[in-house]
């Protein structure tokens, strides 16, 4: 049996990111198995497809984990920042090349208003609870003519807001809320944070749509 303990979201996530296994605990009792190998191992296929190949110039990785997408952009030369609230997966991404920060995204980033690009994958849309506030001030982080690649569930799942938990190592967090946006909601939240171009892509079961502020995408 599990026992509740005063477990910070953070150092679960700093477990996580040092390779421990993480599940969330929805507040129905029902668990999912976060792939933590995913957000540890090299880019795969659809992270070059959804991401990578869509990054056209300096590019901001919100929530940037152990750095596989800004290591890899900085890999082939591209200007890119990582930034993220755990300091072991910012480690881990200075450790694999990644320029990389230790902050909080509502905080002062470097470079604001510059950024061709700004990454959120993962889920990472879900940041705070408030994917409508996340992306107003992501877009106020980007270049005017910039894009925000946001990767998003399936077609289906709509905009969902829920109190979870996260279980590492038998230990269990206090609840705190996670948003989830489907294929088929991010265009209305994209455009209530005034961001009125979206275009979806996807490859291998993944999602991802291309926001941009002026109505092209």
């Amino acid at each position: 049996m599990t026992d509740t303990i005063d477990f910070a979201p953070l150092d679960a996530l700093n477990e996580a990111m040092s390779g421990h296994d993480c599940d969330v605990v929805r507040s129905d009792g029902t668990t999912i198995r976060l792939d933590v190998q995913q957000w540890i191992s090299a880019p795969d296929a659809a992270d070059h497809a959804l991401f990578l190949d869509r990054c056209t110039g300096p590019t901001l990785d919100v929530g940037c984990g152990a750095g596989r997408l800004a290591g890899a952009l900085a890999a082939r030369g591209s200007t890119a920042l990582g930034i993220d609230v755990s300091p072991v997966a910012v480690r881990l991404a200075q450790e694999r090349g990644a320029i990389a920060v230790h902050g909080n995204v509502f905080d002062d980033v470097l470079e604001e208003g510059s950024w061709q690009d700004a990454l959120l994958a993962d889920g990472n849309v879900g940041i705070g609870g408030d994917p409508v506030r996340l992306l107003q001030r992501v877009r106020q982080l980007m270049h005017p003519e910039g894009s925000v690649l946001v990767e998003v569930d399936a077609p289906g799942t709509g905009l969902a807001h829920e109190r979870i938990q996260l279980r590492v190592r038998g230990q269990l967090t206090g609840a705190f809320t996670w948003s989830r946006v489907g294929a088929d909601a991010i265009a209305d939240v994209a455009a209530a944070a005034g961001l009125h171009g979206c275009r979806l892509h996807s490859h291998g079961g993944r999602y991802a749509a291309q926001l941009t502020r002026d109505g092209r995408a």
